[in-house]
């Protein structure tokens, strides 16, 4: 049983040092171009090297999402073999920036596994280039230049105008922008008729309310997965908590969800507008304000 012990022992200790020796030696001996600039074989396999730290539990040794501590996560880490990213700050779909990826790290996603990362910025930035070697086919090349980030413009209201930012934000919501068909509305029947009246010119009939309008539409994705939109004054909204946040969200979209960028497809103002009445939405959450709202609704 000693000597069996020892054995134990001596493999464990071994196996180990060849784990180190494995996570140390550089596995790229040159450098590639990587979103059309290129990135030197060290920053590389400093990128390795901090992926196997921080990253790889969860999303894998080979990027697909399956790493050891994956099971059971809801969302499920990010595959980055597809080389497609919810949360990039450009128009869903499109390669995100280096700026976008980093902002990711250091901020995490609220609500999920995703933590923040306290990384300085030379680890983020090598970190972020690994990760580009996982989808050679979307990264690697001159022309995988990234996409220009989404941008909403300059708040058009302000803290003065906040409450009519907020009124305004509902009428898109539920009349101009429909979010309610994957979301859920957050007006009765009788207020969304008298929205609809105001911004076209006809009342609902009884048979023109959608009998799912307050509850969450399960959605596809790209990722193998269904996905739930979040109920804004109880979920978390997982890559923004400000006004700007949530307006630079919905301008951009959310790749490879239904999520689509409204950015030319709403004005900004209706864009910043649907923002401030969003976040509204989400300061109910954990009020006693919130159930009677809630309620109030479907009376």
């Amino acid at each position: 049983m000693k000597f069996i012990n020892q054995i134990i022992s001596i493999s464990f200790a071994l196996t180990m040092v060849l784990g180190f020796s494995s996570c140390s030696e550089n596995h790229f001996h040159e450098g590639k171009v990587l979103g059309g600039k290129y990135i030197e074989a060290e920053e590389l396999n400093l990128g390795k090297q901090i992926y196997s730290e921080y990253c790889m539990a969860c999303h894998g040794v080979k990027g697909d999402g399956k790493g050891v501590a994956a099971k059971g996560l809801v969302p499920p880490p990010r595959d980055f073999t597809k080389g497609l990213f919810k949360f990039g700050w450009v128009v869903s779909g499109e390669r995100p920036t280096d700026k976008s990826l980093h902002k990711l790290i250091r901020h995490g996603l609220n609500g999920t596994a995703m933590l923040p990362w306290d990384m300085s910025h030379d680890q983020v930035q090598a970190v972020i280039q690994y990760i580009k070697t996982f989808a050679p086919e979307v990264w690697e090349g001159k022309d995988k230049t990234p996409a220009k980030m989404v941008s909403a413009g300059k708040d058009p209201f302000g803290l003065a105008r906040k409450a009519f930012a907020i009124e305004k934000g509902k009428e898109v919501y539920h009349v101009t922008a429909q979010c309610q068909s994957c979301h859920r509305a957050y007006v009765s029947k009788a207020e969304l008729s008298s929205i609809t009246y105001k911004l076209e010119g006809n009342y609902l009939n009884k048979g023109d309310f959608d009998p799912e309008m307050y509850k969450l539409k399960i959605q596809e994705t790209e990722w193998g997965f269904k996905n739930i939109p979040p109920d804004f004054t109880w979920h978390e909204v997982r890559s923004a908590s400000s006004v700007s946040e949530i307006a630079q969200r919905l301008a951009a979209g959310v790749g490879g969800t239904t999520m689509p960028a409204w950015k030319e497809t709403i004005t900004d103002e209706e864009i910043w507008a649907v923002a401030y009445y969003v976040r509204s939405l989400m300061d109910l959450k954990n009020t006693p304000e919130r159930i009677e709202f809630i309620n109030s609704l479907e009376k």
